[in-house]
């Protein structure tokens, strides 16, 4: 085969450094967008971006060819970057992040989940949260080490 093939579609998660809530309602929906606008550089596709004032959820389709590290590493540099370039000089996030694989039937559901974070998290802390996302997907983590 001369052309590589895929769809890779990928729920990217990741906090600001220790949880501080510094994604405020003031920049809140311009941030996600130029989180968008990072993925579409990178030739992605962001199909969804919500989140809360201490964390962010991405679905995004990705090329086969990229490394998810790599698009991670990218998207929160540049981002932090523009924030601080927008006044936020206290912005920064946590150095890990969480990605979960997700098949194409399941993009609906996802999307209604990210959607849905504010009302989620009235409920249910980030930490709950991403505890249940790697228990639910079974990857093996130690807690001392998740959180910065």
């Amino acid at each position: 085969m001369s052309q590589t093939c895929g769809n890779v579609v990928v729920h990217l998660i990741f906090s600001t450094k220790q949880r501080a809530p510094l994604i405020t309602p003031e920049i809140q929906a311009n941030l996600f967008a130029y989180l968008g606008g990072i993925v579409r550089e990178m030739r992605g596709t962001a199909l969804i971006i919500n989140g809360t004032r201490d964390h962010v959820h991405m679905l995004v389709r990705i090329r086969p060819a990229q490394s998810i590290a790599e698009i991670a590493r990218v998207i929160k540099s540049n981002s932090s970057k523009w924030a601080h370039e927008k006044g936020q000089s206290r912005f920064a996030w946590q150095s890990g992040y969480g990605v979960f694989s997700v098949s194409e039937s399941s993009i609906p559901a996802v999307t209604r989940y990210i959607a849905t974070q504010e009302e989620h998290h009235k409920k249910h802390s980030f930490q709950e949260e991403f505890v249940a996302f790697l228990k639910k997907n079974n990857v093996a983590y130690d807690e001392r080490y998740i959180w910065d």
